[in-house]
């Protein structure tokens, strides 16, 4: 019995589909792209062990805050007009958003290598990998703070590396008003 529709034409899988990784990290830099801070918008995804998006995060003010009335600056003297104090972190925003009870076992995808603080919840909720694209800040007691705690509390990390330089969402590549998905009616 034919599978394909009952012609003898041999059907392959697409080629050029996103690898999990790429899935993953692209995932990541889209919710980045929620981000209104106008320096860095970061994003992270959290996998569980059977490739299933359990979270998804991206920098941003606090549920209920105005992000038109919080400071976007980091120069300013005063402390207080400095979005530092008011930011929620991409990875914080993942796991509390995650739709999932437990995070043991599952993997992060972040765009920028998490803080010291970020690193704190990651290993709280039971992250066990983290998967980043840049370590930019590598040099800032955050970051090492970061990698020590990491390193002794058993969390992996890996910088990642893409196979492709660029993952191009476009709408108009499929025709929705004509897709379908319905079989044609048979003729007799």
């Amino acid at each position: 019995m034919a599978l394909n529709g009952g012609d003898n034409q041999s059907i392959t899988k697409r080629e050029g589909y996103l690898e999990w990784e790429e899935y993953f990290m692209a995932a990541s830099f889209l919710s980045a792209m929620r981000s209104k801070d106008p320096v860095t918008q970061v994003g992270a995804c959290i996998v569980n062990k059977e490739n299933v998006v359990v979270g998804l995060g991206y920098n941003g003010m606090p549920k209920g805050c105005s992000d038109d009335e919080l400071p976007w600056t980091k120069h300013s003297v005063d402390k207080l007009d400095n979005k530092y104090l008011y930011v929620v972190h991409a990875e914080v925003n993942a796991i509390t958003n995650r739709n999932t009870a437990l995070l043991d076992g599952c993997r992060m995808y972040v765009g920028l290598f998490p803080c010291n603080e970020c690193a704190k919840v990651i290993i709280q909720a039971g992250i066990r990998e983290v998967i980043f694209m840049s370590d930019k800040h590598c040099a800032k007691p955050e970051t090492i703070a970061a990698k020590r705690m990491f390193q002794m509390a058993g969390v992996a990390y890996r910088q990642f590396t893409p196979k492709q330089k660029k993952i191009v969402i476009d709408f108009d590549l499929v025709d929705w008003n004509n897709a379908s998905q319905v079989p044609p009616t048979p003729r007799k």
